[in-house]
């Protein structure tokens, strides 16, 4: 199963760092090719010279080593990896790769990843289930890394609970499950819009909405796992994918939007519009920036063209169209009228008038409707867990058609 796949693995200073010699031993026996990445503390729990031993790879910890000081490229040792596999990751350096630290080698690893990276949280209770330590594994986890849950049992503290590192032998299946698992979406194009746009008033100021576009990244992200070939339509957004497969194509307005979507449709087997594309802009654009005066200000406003309707018209059999809606009152016909409408095989809906659901929360509670009105409801999830939900249904949609 691992064959050939190279991992490299980082072990961080925890007490649980002395499964990684078993861990190691288990991932070469499996066929994977080992490189042992470790923080400088982890040194104080297992030699490097074990890790060493049952890697058959030197162990690197430092930026510089051996007597002549030689420059250890950490560039290179995460573009050499088809994973990053760091277990244990302990509270420190989970914070630490949330907030973009860099002070030790493991952690410029991280920042240069451009493959998956998995990460098995090792603490006691207390610290895991600290607010801050959540906060910093569900950033992890919008950054597109993937979490191998702790396990429950006796911790070094003498307390009984959650936050032992995962047993080897899990890790292990982990690993191949991730390797070994059929990707549904293989073969296919997906095309995503994302974020909000911005309507010009002047060369200052615009017209624009709250969204972070947080959800249309995850759904690239949760895409691409599953094997798809994707372009993601990014509205201005500080967000964006860890997957350095994804295309990207940048715009501003809705009228960019609507161009760059109509053009790239007919290439694509599947679109989804969840990009919060304004409803109107100025109907002039001053080329100078508008002084402020004690007089009132009109803006006349005009509407913006339909991307989702317009892709609705051009859309055939085989291609498979899924739009967004984000409503405040009546919110299932709103939903409903839009499938029919705009010709979509099945919408997602979301109500502001759900808590910690929309824009600008890493969280969001939906519903699915299909063309038959059949809804599917969800509990307020994460928008990485969103994304899988949405994605399934997508693929199930596929299998059944």
């Amino acid at each position: 199963m691992l064959k050939g796949k190279r991992i490299l693995l980082g072990v961080c200073s925890g007490i649980a760092a002395y499964k990684a010699a078993f861990l190691t031993r288990l991932l070469v026996k499996a066929g994977a090719e080992v490189q042992v990445v470790m923080t400088p503390g982890a040194k104080e729990f297992i030699t490097p010279l074990t890790l060493s031993t049952l890697s058959k790879n030197p162990v690197f910890s430092e930026f510089a080593s051996g007597k002549n000081g030689e420059w250890t490229n950490h560039v290179q040792l995460a573009l050499n990896a088809d994973l990053i596999l760091i277990a244990p990751a302990t509270a420190n350096t989970l914070a630490k790769m949330a907030s973009g630290f860099c002070d030790n080698l493991l952690l410029a690893v991280y920042l240069s990843a451009r493959c998956p990276v998995m990460f098995a949280p090792a603490m006691d209770l207390d610290m895991l289930k600290h607010p801050a330590t959540q906060k910093n594994i569900e950033s992890l986890k919008l950054f597109g890394n993937i979490l191998i849950p702790s396990a429950r049992g006796e911790l070094a503290s003498g307390l009984h609970g959650e936050g032992r590192l995962a047993e080897p032998e899990q890790i292990l299946k982990f690993v191949e499950d991730f390797f070994g698992r059929k990707k549904n979406l293989s073969g296919k194009k997906v095309l995503i819009s994302a974020g909000p746009t911005y309507e010009a008033i002047d060369p200052v100021r615009f017209i624009g909405n709250h969204s972070s576009g947080k959800m249309g990244v995850a759904l690239a992200e949760e895409a691409a796992k599953e094997g798809a070939q994707v372009t993601l339509v990014l509205g201005p957004s500080s967000v964006l994918p860890a997957n350095s497969a994804i295309k990207i194509l940048h715009i501003e307005s809705a009228q960019e939007m609507y161009n760059t979507c109509n053009r790239l449709f007919k290439t694509h087997d599947i679109a989804i519009m969840s990009a919060a594309v304004a409803d109107y802009r100025p109907a002039k654009i001053s080329a100078t920036k508008i002084k402020k005066q004690d007089a009132s200000l009109t803006i006349q406003l005009e509407p913006t063209p339909d991307t989702l309707a317009s892709l609705g018209k051009l859309k055939t059999k085989k291609q498979t169209l899924i739009g967004f809606a984000l409503e405040t009152n009546n919110e299932i016909e709103n939903a409903k009228k839009k499938v029919k409408t705009k010709n979509l095989d099945f919408i997602v809906l979301n109500s502001l008038r759900n808590k910690n659901a929309g824009f600008r929360h890493n969280t969001n509670k939906i519903s699915i409707i299909d063309r038959n009105n059949k809804i599917h409801n969800f509990e307020l999830k994460n928008k990485d867990e969103v994304a899988k939900d949405i994605i399934a249904h997508l693929i199930k949609k596929l299998k059944n058609a």
